[in-house]
């Protein structure tokens, strides 16, 4: 798949920090709430984000669940609002944990978007390798991302992130149309359940490297980082250049940048004066040439079996811990 290159856009746009609708991008420091409820009706081609989980992260004060969906449950009200009818809004979200028992937050807010007229089309997994290991449960390797639409009509740009076929060379066995392609010459559908291996989306898992220490888009002063190339796909799928995307959690400015990237304008919003000058300063650094991302499609890492710390600890080995 062709993707943009720093070549292909023009000078870097003024970054707003208010919302100012005849520019190209705005970061606002506000409370998600707040600054939705200024926004205009159906202005939005696509809203993505992924909200805080109410687990007690630095940016959050953990609370009560259901005081907590309650709170969602009235910026999501806004969302809605400010969403064209032809919109995409994309929420993806974890687990909520309390006493060791798990919540899967889709479920909880799904109802929350039905209730508000909204259209399920999908429901994706988000795969990593790596992450927290648990102890009294299997560790959790995936997150969630619903896909809502407002209306039957919708923005859905299948080319735009097709895959190479499997079996490109398969034919029709019967029919009129027998002993020709059965296939698409721009590939395949990818499913809603993606693996982003050998520069394709092939075999339906979202493999994506959540970004940890060793990410090249790792900001070290936010604790739950927003992978760009996550976001790139529902852009590219969901929205036309030049359309509107909005992150009401923008955090450090992924889903802007993935907007930006692709030839979108985005308006993203946090409370954390910190993390809108770092939304600032990547989007700069984007501009520039200089903002370290993964690029869409690489291959995730598989090790050869020739690292050290692939290879059976000699410890392990001993009669004091036999394999």
């Amino acid at each position: 798949m062709a993707q943009l290159t720093l070549s292909d856009h023009r000078e870097r746009p003024e970054i707003s920090r208010h919302f100012q609708p005849k520019q190209k991008m705005g970061v606002i420091r506000a409370d998600a709430l707040k600054a939705c409820r200024k926004l205009p009706d159906e202005f939005f081609s696509l809203i993505i984000s992924s909200p805080p989980y109410n687990i007690g992260k630095n940016y959050e004060k953990k609370i009560d669940f259901e005081s907590y969906l309650e709170d969602r449950k009235t910026v999501i009200a806004e969302l809605v609002r400010v969403l064209k009818s032809d919109g995409s809004l994309c929420w993806q979200v974890g687990n909520y944990l309390d006493q060791g028992e798990v919540y899967p937050l889709d479920i909880y807010f799904y109802p929350v978007f039905k209730s508000l007229g909204l259209q399920l089309r999908n429901r994706i997994i988000w795969h990593f390798g790596h992450g927290l290991h648990a102890k009294k449960r299997f560790s959790g390797r995936y997150e969630t991302l619903l896909w809502f639409t407002k209306s039957a009509q919708y923005i859905f740009n299948l080319d735009a992130v097709r895959v190479p076929s499997k079996y490109p060379g398969k034919r029709h066995y019967k029919g009129a149309k027998k002993g020709m392609p059965s296939g698409n010459p721009l590939g395949k559908n990818p499913s809603d359940f993606w693996a982003l291996l050998q520069s394709e989306f092939d075999d339906c898992v979202w493999d994506i490297p959540n970004v940890k220490s060793n990410h090249p888009e790792k900001i070290a002063e936010h604790p739950c980082q927003f992978p760009v190339e996550l976001v790139e796909r529902c852009v590219l799928s969901m929205t036309c250049e030049g359309d509107w995307v909005l992150d009401p959690y923008g955090g450090v400015g992924s889903a802007a940048i993935a907007a930006l990237k692709h030839n979108r304008r985005a308006v993203s919003i946090d409370r954390d004066e910190l993390f809108c000058e770092i939304t600032c300063r990547r989007i700069v650094d984007f501009y520039e040439g200089n903002l370290k991302m993964r690029p869409l499609g690489k291959p995730v890492h598989q090790p050869s079996g020739n690292e050290k710390v692939s290879q059976v600890p000699i410890d392990w080995k001993t009669e004091v811990f036999p394999i």
